[in-house]
């Protein structure tokens, strides 16, 4: 059974809300025990340790979903793709092709800004081995559908590894813009133009899983953002 679209709100009182949420025990716990470990080379932060909500442009034409924050990355500094290996692949490749304003991302106050971009994630807590449970998943699904109701400009959703393409058909199937996932599927560089006009493409997540194997590499995802760009007009 679907259901209609969240009522919206601003993206400045969802974020507050987000960045509050204790839903998910198991995450909560997870986050606040790695900012009181710490990483050797970050004893000197005050970890963020909390759900990361998004980051970017309210007015923007392309939505970036990934999966999660990093346990080091954006769980210490407290926005996505901030702070850690995928942050540094992700943010060059964005300054380069004109939706970011600097190349690096390392905290939340160094001035970055983004144009026509947004940035979020299925989950907002960092997990364990980086992989959220499915219920995690599904606690999230509210924020997410409310942050995409929030973005009334999007015409391209950029979608970062299969478990984001999953979770964002479900989110279409909740409310009702599909009515089945057949012939739907996730590959680097697959786009497909959805019933409500919203294009949908995909990519392989900039982990360093998939980078430093070469399995996805600058050149791969330049063109993705150049495609995006496109799409968008």
């Amino acid at each position: 059974m679907s259901v209609s679209s969240p009522p919206k709100t601003s993206l400045a009182v969802l974020n507050n809300q987000i960045a509050a949420c204790t839903r998910c025990t198991r995450l909560v716990e997870y986050c606040q025990k790695i900012g009181h470990i710490k990483r050797r080379a970050y004893l000197d932060w005050d970890y963020w340790a909390k759900p990361v909500p998004g980051f970017g442009d309210p007015q923007a034409r392309l939505l970036i979903l990934g999966l999660a924050p990093g346990a080091h990355g954006s769980n210490r500094t407290g926005r996505p793709f901030t702070g850690d290996g995928s942050g540094h692949f992700l943010y060059r490749i964005l300054h380069r092709t004109g939706f970011a304003s600097q190349p690096t991302a390392l905290h939340k106050d160094d001035g970055q800004t983004l144009h026509d971009l947004y940035i979020t994630s299925v989950v907002h807590c960092a997990p364990p081995d980086n992989k959220p449970a499915p219920d995690e998943i599904a606690n999230c699904s509210t924020h997410v559908a409310r942050e995409i109701a929030a973005l009334d400009h999007v015409k391209v959703v950029l979608v970062l590894g299969k478990i984001a393409f999953d979770a964002y058909l479900n989110h279409l199937k909740r409310t009702g813009v599909l009515a089945s996932k057949a012939g739907l599927v996730f590959g680097h560089g697959e786009l497909y133009k959805l019933p409500n006009g919203i294009k949908l493409l995909c990519s392989y997540h900039p982990s360093l899983q998939n980078t430093n194997t070469g399995r996805l590499t600058e050149p791969m995802m330049i063109e993705i953002f150049r495609r995006a760009r496109k799409l968008i007009g």
